[in-house]
């Protein structure tokens, strides 16, 4: 089922999508080491986390510290960010690998297997499966939607019409959003093998999510040394940078910056920052900062000072999955020496307020089950906290939004659909108004297609008279490793007109020609 009104020409239909491998996800608890004595986690939330992690999450490669003592700028004054990191870099790495960035992490698998065909019981065949695949009792109280339908991955030679109804209804979507993957899962599906595809380990998939992957025969000492000689003397050879930086990992690029330490004894950034301005500053400054590291200064700067960025404390808190939301916190607390809940509470106000506290938490459900039961009844109380009554209750639509699934938001959003006649995100847009309504918006469209939702804001970052050039930076610099090819995809089928053309009009100079080499034509 589409969405009227979002995005302007539509999101894929459900149901089956998105597909399972192409949405991203975070590392796991315990992969992000910082050092010890760190204030724990302040504040209860709800639910509490599940104690067995969450299935599918990649991790850091194992670090040397998460940042070593003199690394970033030195704990600020309470009072803030610099306009840019300065001092030591902000976290010239350990020797070693350094710090992952985005690592083309596993994809997170929202749904867990081909899209169901609903029939009258809300279950294939009418009845409703009496365990979980694999022979798991369910919780009471929940009936789950099994992650196959018989005989799909049982290797039967023959299925049923409605199996085959099914996998026709696959293999469109990913002949629509994924042609050279198609012949891949068509072989697989049809061989009854759709169990092993959708859950294939990552490294299958992560080649197809971002545009910039590791450099194979990478050399630390060689790019540092390329970088001096570009910046050595009268001038900048700013190609020779747009050549080195485009093509490395974040990781690599944290390689680099130690490499030119030490061979030099001059900080690679201070040197960066004096050979170049304006917007391509800003963006090679980006991309030379650790990702977690990114997101917790993009949100120091955003609340720092005279007014408040709204729309990036809804952009980051509401897309970023727990793990990631958790090591922002710490990062933010150790390197500004703030607290990040106490920030958002002083810079916001009211149910926005609220709203961004329940995010800050990572405390979100990420099981790949959807209870179908649940989801109905979510319908029913979103349906009389909003249109079925007069004012709104604004806490029943921050509970359900911030603490269910993006599996189970989707079905939530498809019972609400049948019953109320009208899409869910149209009745928020009824019902609330400002940020809040902002924020409750980019929930469910992040559970509809995260790729779709950076599209977005993408197009409307170019789109009109003048550019958002922090936005620009910020969605295509921190998605370049984990979904950026299918944000253009997105881009795309949603716009008619490719992502880099429109980044080509917009844009000009070396800071043109360094977006173009990350987003690739």
């Amino acid at each position: 089922m589409s969405y009227p009104g979002y995005p302007p020409t539509g999101y894929p239909p459900f149901p089956g999508y998105p597909p399972a491998g192409q949405e991203s996800s975070f590392p796991p608890a315990g992969q992000y080491p910082y050092p010890s004595g760190f204030p724990p986690m302040g504040g209860g939330a709800y639910p509490p986390a599940p104690s067995g992690g969450y299935p599918g999450a990649g991790g850091y490669p194992t670090p040397g510290g998460y940042p070593a003592p003199g690394g970033y700028p030195g704990t600020l004054n309470p009072g803030g960010a610099p306009a840019y990191p300065g001092g030591q870099g902000f976290g010239a790495p350990p020797s070693g690998a350094g710090f992952s960035g985005y690592p083309q992490p596993p994809a997170q698998s929202y749904g867990g297997g081909p899209a169901q065909v609903p029939v009258p019981g809300g279950f294939p065949g009418g009845q409703m499966p009496s365990q979980y695949p694999g022979g798991q009792a369910p919780y009471p109280s929940q009936t789950c939607m099994p992650m196959c339908m018989p005989g799909a991955c049982g290797g039967q030679k023959r299925i049923s019409a409605s199996l085959e109804l099914e996998l026709q209804m696959v293999r469109l979507f990913w002949q629509e959003s994924n042609r050279h993957e198609f012949a891949i899962v068509s072989e697989a599906l049809t061989a009854g093998s759709c169990r092993q595809w959708f859950r294939r380990p990552a490294a299958m998939t992560q080649g197809t999510q971002g545009t910039i992957r590791p450099a194979s025969n990478f050399d630390a000492m060689r790019d540092a040394e390329i970088l001096r000689k570009a910046m050595k003397g009268f001038g900048t050879d700013e190609q020779a940078i747009v050549d080195v930086v485009s093509s490395r990992s974040n990781d690599q690029r944290q390689q680099i910056k130690a490499a030119f330490k030490t061979m030099y004894g001059k900080d690679l950034i201070k040197d960066l920052k004096s050979e170049l301005s304006g917007n391509m500053e800003e963006l090679i400054l980006a991309l030379f900062m650790p990702p977690t590291y990114y997101d917790a200064w993009s949100l120091r700067k955003a609340m720092q000072g005279a007014g408040t960025q709204e729309r990036v404390l809804i952009e980051i808190l509401c897309t970023r999955t727990n793990q990631e939301i958790r090591d922002i916190v710490r990062c933010y607390q150790l390197e500004f020496g703030r607290d990040l809940e106490q920030d958002i509470r002083s810079d916001t106000s009211g149910h926005f307020e609220r709203l961004l506290v329940s995010m800050s938490q990572g405390n979100r459900d990420e099981s790949q089950r959807v209870n179908h039961q649940m989801a109905q009844e979510d319908a029913q109380r979103l349906y009389q906290a909003g249109e079925g009554r007069l004012g709104t209750d604004e806490s029943c639509f921050n509970m359900i939004l911030a603490t269910r699934s993006f599996p189970q938001l989707r079905a939530t959003m498809e019972a609400y659909s049948r019953m109320a006649n009208r899409d869910l995100l149209s009745s928020v847009s009824r019902e609330f108004s400002g940020y809040v309504e902002s924020g409750l918006k980019t929930i469910l469209q992040c559970a509809l297609s995260r790729p779709a939702f950076f599209a977005e804001r993408l197009y409307y970052s170019m789109k009109g008279a003048g550019t958002d050039d922090s936005t620009l930076v910020r969605i295509v610099v921190t998605r370049s490793e984990i979904d950026l090819v299918q944000i253009k995809q997105m881009f795309t089928h949603m716009y008619q007109k490719t992502l880099s053309t429109m980044i080509a009009s917009d844009t000009s100079g070396d800071y043109r020609k360094l977006l173009l080499a990350i987003v690739g034509q």
